[in-house]
């Protein structure tokens, strides 16, 4: 069980960020008025200023937002040479502070994922203490060397599994993403309907406008849920999207008939992580479009922040909070019930 400090705040409260932080505000200054003036006016600015710092150290108790959350995507350890390391506890903290209730974490092992490795016997290690709160997934890079043909690879992952992984990812790798050594890798995971969360760009699981190699992908391994995550992916959410495009972040209005439509329409197991700059890009590049396609998709996607590193910015919480009003049903379904849902997770 985890530290009760790291317990998770009460469901029922309502309160957006700007909503909390204007009390505080307030309280300060009434406070500040009602002692005659004692104190200087930096002594009050300095308590306004933190009471709109979005620290995520605040206590367990502060009020929710529109959660509970189930995050999708994150990360411990160190993942970048110019980040720092996140522990576990530093997770919880940050999860009780942005009412997260439930976080899925993901190793990083090919080179092009990160700085340093992040192995799936860390991610597990690091995760048991706290099992109804973290979520392992694990990962095999596919040029790994490794014997006894598809047996062995399954063998491998259902070692994984039978340690507590619920999926498999971050799957981010350097080469195509419809290359026959992730072609294996995917029937693999199909064979134990592992849930796989994918990285798509430029330079990792790469692939052409309008996707052909996902395509591919989908109709080899019918039974895994694929799940969409980076700048190509997120790109291919317009029509129009280019090569250049799958490598950045896109800006301007979507237009219809973008990849990732046409491919959940054809793919049932096709799902959408609204994590990192690429996701919040997607959906708030055409705002108007991009709160349809959650309404629209509201069974497809998943909440997601690819939150690595202590003070880290998220763009996710200002995005649905202060910035999109959705449908109750529709921020239930995105916000928690459908990882709950594909993950087989308990209800806190």
């Amino acid at each position: 069980m985890p530290n009760s400090s790291c317990s998770r705040p009460p469901s029922e409260w309502r309160v957006t960020r700007r909503q909390f932080q204007g009390t505080l505000v307030k309280s300060a200054a009434a406070a500040w008025a009602a002692l005659g003036a004692v104190g200087s006016f930096a002594s009050i600015a300095s308590i306004a200023s933190l009471a709109t710092a979005d620290d995520e150290n605040a206590p367990s108790n502060r009020p929710s937002r529109p959660g509970p959350y189930v995050d999708v995507h994150t990360h411990l350890g160190q993942t970048w040479n110019s980040t720092e390391p996140l522990t576990a506890e530093e997770l919880l903290r940050w999860m009780d502070a942005h009412g997260v209730e439930q976080a899925v974490v993901l190793p990083l092992v090919s080179p092009e994922s990160s700085s340093y490795p992040i192995t799936t016997d860390f991610v597990l290690r690091e995760t048991a203490p706290h099992p109804d709160r973290l979520i392992p997934f694990c990962s095999i890079d596919p040029r790994t060397s490794f014997g006894g043909g598809h047996k062995g690879l399954v063998d491998m992952l259902r070692r994984y599994v039978d340690a507590g992984a619920r999926g498999f990812g971050e799957h981010k790798c350097g080469i195509e993403i419809d290359d026959p050594r992730n072609l294996r890798l995917y029937a693999a995971c199909n064979e134990l309907k592992l849930p796989l969360l994918f990285h798509l760009d430029n330079e990792r699981n790469m692939d052409k406008p309008g996707l052909p190699g996902l395509a591919r992908a989908l109709k080899e391994a019918p039974d895994c849920t694929f799940i969409g995550h980076g700048p190509g992916w997120w790109a291919s959410i317009s029509g129009d999207a280019q090569q250049a495009d799958l490598g950045g972040y896109p800006k301007g209005p979507v237009a219809e008939g973008g990849a990732i439509d046409k491919l959940m329409d054809q793919f049932p197991s096709l799902r959408g992580d609204l994590s990192a700059g690429s996701g919040a890009n997607a959906i708030s590049r055409d705002l108007e479009f991009g709160r349809k396609f959650l309404i629209r998709r509201a069974d497809r996607l998943m909440f997601g922040t690819d939150f690595l590193a202590p003070g880290q910015a998220v763009p996710q919480f200002d995005l649905f909070e202060e910035t999109i009003e959705l449908p109750e049903e529709v921020a239930g379904k995105i916000f928690r019930g459908n990882a709950r849902k594909l993950l087989g997770l308990d209800v806190g």
